[in-house]
């Protein structure tokens, strides 16, 4: 019997992915238990109720990861979920680099799964600390006076994505290194793509 809840596009990323694809494939059948709708979004495998994002599968070269989009509501009585980024406010993943891990974890992940749902029912909001204002490094302003394609590309990414780039320039002391990581980065924010994509 098909799932009716299973997104074909979904099934394409899976069949495509080039790592923790066994790990990803688990999770999946764990979230679709759940009854969460399946949708592609970021190009990643998200799941929602009711149109409101709840998790979403992740896959990094270190590990894939079970990530709440409001996972810092959840009680996380395991101690199991993490902070995706130094900067996540709302976000909490688990991560996992074999599927051994994710079947002795499956009524834990679903007991997770369904009181994310229940925090969505409840209309529960995280209050985000509004960001200070980040400063564009020189280095990249000079280059979006040299390729205005660039700059147009920057604005168009998520707000998130930008922040993760600016930090990332901004963390080198010296303008050499923030120059070349500019360079380095500059076809994947023309291409429309964060920092880990």
């Amino acid at each position: 019997m098909i799932n009716s809840r299973i997104n074909l596009k979904v099934d394409e990323f899976l069949s495509n992915a080039k790592k923790w694809q066994e790990e990803m494939e688990k999770l999946r059948t764990i979230i679709l238990d759940c009854g969460l709708t399946e949708e592609l979004k970021w190009r990643k495998p998200c799941y929602t109720f009711q149109e409101s994002n709840i998790v979403i599968i992740q896959d990094f070269k270190e590990y894939c990861a079970l990530m709440f989009f409001k996972g810092v509501l959840l009680k996380d009585t395991k101690a199991i979920l993490t902070k995706p980024g130094e900067n996540s406010q709302t976000q909490r993943q688990i991560r996992f680099t074999n599927v051994r891990d994710i079947d002795e974890m499956e009524p834990i992940l679903k007991d997770y799964i369904y009181e994310a749902i229940e925090v969505e029912k409840a209309g529960l909001d995280v209050n985000v600390k509004k960001s200070t204002e980040l400063i564009i490094p020189d280095e990249l302003q000079h280059k979006f006076a040299e390729i205005p394609a660039l700059k147009t590309a920057f604005e168009a990414l998520t707000p998130g994505r930008k922040r993760a780039y600016i930090l990332y320039f901004s963390q080198a002391k010296q303008s050499k290194t923030r120059e070349s990581r500019v360079e380095k980065y500059m076809q994947q924010i023309l291409d429309g793509k964060g920092l880990n994509d």
